[in-house]
């Protein structure tokens, strides 16, 4: 997905100029095209309310989540923005945790969205953007990170899991 000069090959940078929710919400529509082409159509009312149930309070822990990730990073006055530079290593609160919380929230709030409206597809078509994240921004975000912050970043890499695990 990359290539000789470690720069990400030609849709994946287009796609780089796309901030992150964004992609997220294209990756969505994408799945309601599936969603509406061809619809899944087996989940009972009764199933259909628990699912709904389950997807707002994930879609809450999601807006929760990023709220607070959001809330961190305004404190210090560093950027959001992948493959900009950030002035400070943020560490606490969830980023004790996970080194990617927005990014956590983002699929929180994607999985509780299709869960509240009962979408199968959009969660299908999840799995291909977790791959472009983690095998295209996220490395370009710890590439900045590890060059602007050196030991104390590979330090932080060693105690702290790219996602939770």
């Amino acid at each position: 997905m990359a290539n000789s000069n470690n720069q990400p090959s030609f849709p994946f940078r287009l796609l780089l100029r796309i901030p992150v929710p964004w992609v997220f919400v294209l990756s969505y529509l994408v799945g309601l095209l599936f969603e509406y082409v061809l619809p899944f159509d087996s989940v009972s009312p009764q199933a259909s309310i628990y699912i709904k149930v389950c997807g707002g309070l994930v879609f809450l822990a999601g807006v929760l989540l990023a709220s607070w990730s959001l809330l961190i990073f305004y404190k210090v006055r560093t950027t959001t923005t992948p493959g900009e530079h950030s002035k400070i290593l943020i560490i606490k609160g969830p980023y004790r945790y996970s080194r990617n919380p927005m990014y956590i929230s983002l699929v929180l709030a994607y999985l509780g969205e299709a869960g509240f409206l009962v979408h199968a597809w959009p969660v299908i078509v999840l799995p291909l953007l977790l791959l472009y994240l983690n095998r295209v921004v996220i490395p370009l975000e710890e590439k900045i990170l590890a060059d602007d912050f050196q030991g104390e970043y590979e330090a932080y890499c060693h105690k702290v899991p790219r996602w939770f695990f």
